[in-house]
């Protein structure tokens, strides 16, 4: 019997248009190149070291929050029953806990209903994105380099985003002005300016105390809100910790990203916003985090249950006290960062080499400059011939830059392993060099 018509076909016309846009394609390329070289050491994943998660505990997190949930707040077993399996608040179940950690750790003191959970951080910037981009006039403002996360999210959501370029210490304020002022002059709406003040991805760069306050008071001044991403805070390399741009708030201006993907572990899934901002008219007073959980109930519904327990089985643990409790962890990282920086300047000396690379104070990433093209050819040629892979810059940039400079991550290897990735790139870099291209 000959079928009733033809089978279905797709054109990329007929699909939306990110999903043409090269920068959708970077984790695919990068993943692709892995999976093709398994023995090369890795410096590209911003991932957390599997070397401190204990299968074990996980059990142990979960009889924690049960514990929590019958003797700090006399849940009965049925109820008990009720938060693990069933779907649970759009919120989220943890918020207290979340709420009572950030004030602990951050000095962050927000009401517990002001909190969304999410599925991971990722879909907190989607909710953000989706609930402050009201129409095509409303322009995103960008750190550039920047996280390519919040770009790609823009860009599924047709939002326009402007790069603002960062300098040492961060993002460069008199950029922002600048770019604040030539979106109005096009007749748009700047809305928002994302950032991550601490050991930025990918940069590594981190703001100082005097430009967060300059920050907050040019985002009052122009009526800008700040979307804060916080996810190294922890790490600082040098023990030097500064104050979160949402401490600091006074005004509400800032909506701040949060997740326990890095402090906790990432399998879990689970991150979170702030949002206190005051949403007036129709009729009721409500705040920002309200109406997000309208967008979340129709896209993820809610945060499993079941990975908000352990999460908040971990809170419970530490007395909600996760800087405290990750002491080992911040320690390790920073011998990574230290041990990174130290191979670096035997194997590739500045003062025989035309290389340079930053110093971040704490954090994941840092990024090198080379003297030619650190592109994908030049990528798959030290995965193949050197057994070593890296993340090239320009993958960061909106528009042209970095393509003379690659990231270096410090967080997934061992110190072994970076002493041994480090040779394996400089005597990449050093051949090309030699001969010259």
């Amino acid at each position: 019997m000959p079928r009733p018509g033809p089978d279905a076909e797709l054109t990329p016309a007929e699909l939306h248009s990110s999903l043409s846009d090269p920068l959708l394609d970077v984790m695919n390329f990068l993943n692709e190149v892995t999976l093709r070289h398994p023995k090369a050491i890795s410096f590209g994943p911003g991932r957390p070291y599997d070397g401190f998660f204990e299968v074990d505990r996980i059990g142990d997190y979960l009889t924690a929050y049960t514990r929590h949930l019958e003797a700090d707040l006399g849940r009965t077993p049925e109820q008990i029953r009720t938060a693990l399996f069933q779907y649970g608040r759009t919120n989220g179940q943890i918020n207290e806990l979340v709420a009572r950690t950030i004030a602990n750790d951050e000095g962050i003191h927000v009401d517990a209903s002001h909190i969304v959970v999410t599925v991971g951080c990722q879909e907190a910037m989607l909710l953000v994105l989706r609930a402050l981009i009201a129409g095509p006039d409303d322009v995103l403002l960008v750190t550039d380099p920047g996280y390519v996360g919040i770009t790609g999210a823009a860009r599924l959501l047709d939002a326009e985003t402007v790069p603002v370029p960062e300098d040492d210490a961060g993002l460069d304020l008199d950029a922002l002005r600048a770019a604040v002022r030539d979106v109005r002059a096009r007749g748009k709406r700047p809305r928002a300016v994302y950032v991550i003040p601490d050991f930025a991805n990918p940069s590594g760069a981190s703001m100082p105390l005097d430009r967060r306050h300059q920050l907050l008071d040019l985002a009052a001044e122009e009526d800008l809100l700040v979307l804060e991403d916080n996810p190294y805070g922890f790490f600082s390399r040098t023990g030097e910790g500064r104050p979160t741009l949402k401490s600091l708030d006074t005004r509400h201006r800032v909506i701040y990203f949060g997740s326990f993907a890095k402090t906790c572990f990432p399998g879990a899934r689970v991150g979170y916003v702030i949002a206190d901002q005051p949403v007036l008219g129709g009729g009721a007073r409500t705040v920002l985090a309200d109406e997000l959980s309208k967008i979340k109930s129709m896209v993820t519904v809610n945060t499993p249950a079941i990975a908000q327990a352990v999460v908040g089985g971990m809170l419970v643990a530490h007395d909600c006290r996760l800087r405290e409790a990750d002491k080992e962890l911040i320690d390790f990282y920073r011998g990574n960062m230290n041990a990174l920086l130290d191979a670096l300047a035997r194997h590739l000396p500045q003062d025989r080499w035309p290389v340079r690379w930053n110093v971040p104070d704490g954090g994941f990433f840092l990024v090198m400059t080379l003297p030619f093209a650190a592109d994908n050819a030049f990528l798959e040629e030290a995965a193949r011939d050197h057994g070593v892979i890296w993340t090239p810059m320009s993958y960061f940039h909106l528009g042209s830059g970095g393509e003379r400079q690659i990231r270096l991550s410090a967080s997934y290897l061992t110190p072994g392993q970076i002493e041994e990735g480090v040779r394996r790139l400089a005597a990449h870099v050093r051949q090309r060099i030699a001969r010259g291209s």
